[in-house]
C-alpha cells in the first residue's frame, strides 16, 4: 500500500459532554490513506502478486494489462507501486500520471489516491480544489473513504460552505459503509448535536462500532460511555476491559481511566501498585490527574517503588516518541 498520507484540516471541535469518567472532547480525526483495492485478487494476477508482497511481478502483470486492454484498475496498482515504492523507484509524478489515468477511465480508488496526492502536494503542487473534486466524484461512485473526507472538507468550510448537515449525511454514507474513522466523526456529530438532532444512545452505537474496528479514540470514548451508562446500559466491568485494551494501546486517556477503575475497584478489583503504574505512565503522556497523585502520595514507598519500576518501559516510549 502506498505510505499513509493524512489530510490536516483546521476542524471545529465538537462539544462532548461530561460523565463520572468524562470523554475527552474530540473533533473528527484526518483521513487514512485509502485503502486501495486495485482490482479483485480472484481475477487479476497483479493484484495477487501484489497482496503476497510480489511487488516486481505485480508490476510486470499490471503493465501487461495496461498495455493489453488499458485496464483502468492495473493503472491504479501502478500508481500504487509507484506512490510506495513498491518494487520500483518510489516516484510521486510517475503515481500521478497512472492515477490520472485511471481517474479519467472512472476508476474510484484511483481517484481516491489521487485526490490525496493533490491534497498532500505530492507529485505536484498542493491543490486542495482539485482534491475536493476528485473526492466528489469518487464518493458518487460509492467510495467509503472519499465519502468521509468530503465530509470534512463540509465541516472545515473551505472549499465549500461550511454545512454540518451535508457533512452528517456523508459522513453516514461512509459510516454505513463500514468506515470507522466516519463512524467516529459521526458519533462526536450526534454527541454535540451539530448537522443531527442531539442523540447519545446513537452516538454511543456508533462509538461501539468504530472501537470494534479498532479505532483507538473511539474505544476510549465507548468505554467511558459503557462505565457511565450513556445512551447504553451501564457495565463497569465490560468498559474496564476495553479500557485496558485502549491503555495498552498508549492512548493517555485510556490510561488515566484505567488507573481510577484499579484504584476504586470498580469494574476490576483494586490493585493500587496498578493503578500507581498507569497514573505515571499517563502523566507523563499529559494526562494530570489531581485525585490519583493523592492516591499515589497515600501509597506505601514499596507500592510506589514496585509502581515506577513497572512503569518505566512505557516512560521510555513516551520520551522517545517526542525526541
Amino acid at each position: 500500500m502506498s505510505k499513509v498520507v493524512r489530510i490536516s484540516l483546521a476542524l471545529l471541535m465538537l462539544a462532548s459532554g461530561h460523565a463520572a469518567l468524562a470523554a475527552p472532547k474530540k473533533s473528527p480525526a484526518p483521513a487514512p490513506a485509502p485503502e486501495t483495492s486495485p482490482v479483485d485478487p480472484s481475477a487479476d494476477l497483479a493484484f495477487g502478486a501484489f497482496q503476497r508482497g510480489h511487488y516486481l511481478t505485480a508490476f510486470a502483470e499490471a503493465t501487461k494489462r495496461v498495455e493489453a486492454n488499458g485496464d483502468p484498475k492495473a493503472m491504479t496498482l501502478l500508481g500504487v507501486l509507484y506512490s510506495g515504492g513498491l518494487g520500483v523507484v518510489q516516484d510521486d509524478a510517475k503515481a500521478v500520471e497512472w492515477y490520472k489515468l485511471a481517474a479519467d477511465r472512472g476508476d474510484r480508488e484511483a481517484m481516491l489516491s489521487l485526490a490525496m496526492m493533490r491534497l498532500a502536494g505530492r507529485g505536484g503542487p498542493k491543490d486542495r480544489d482539485a482534491a475536493a473534486k476528485l473526492f466528489a466524484s469518487a464518493a458518487k461512485l460509492g467510495q467509503p473513504a472519499a465519502a468521509y473526507n468530503l465530509g470534512l472538507l463540509y465541516l472545515e468550510g473551505m472549499q465549500f460552505p461550511q454545512d454540518f448537515g451535508r457533512a452528517a449525511e456523508l459522513f453516514r454514507i461512509a459510516a454505513q459503509a463500514g468506515n470507522r474513522e466516519a463512524q467516529y466523526a459521526l458519533a462526536t456529530m450526534y454527541k454535540a448535536g451539530r448537522g443531527v438532532p442531539k442523540d447519545e444512545k446513537e452516538a454511543t452505537r456508533l462509538l461501539g462500532a468504530a472501537a470494534l474496528a479498532d479505532h483507538l479514540d473511539a474505544q476510549v470514548e465507548y468505554a467511558i460511555a459503557l462505565y457511565n451508562g450513556t445512551g447504553i446500559e451501564k457495565d463497569e466491568a465490560g468498559a474496564a476491559q476495553i479500557l485496558r485494551k485502549a491503555a495498552q494501546r498508549g492512548a493517555p486517556i485510556a490510561q488515566n481511566r484505567l488507573a481510577r477503575v484499579l484504584a476504586t475497584g470498580r469494574g476490576l478489583p483494586a490493585d493500587p501498585k496498578e493503578a500507581v503504574k498507569w497514573h505515571i505512565v499517563s502523566k507523563a503522556a499529559g494526562a494530570s490527574d489531581p485525585w490519583l497523585d493523592e492516591f499515589m502520595a497515600k501509597q506505601s514507598p514499596d507500592t510506589r517503588a514496585a509502581a515506577e519500576k513497572e512503569a518505566q518501559p512505557w516512560l521510555f516510549i513516551i520520551a522517545n516518541s517526542r525526541s
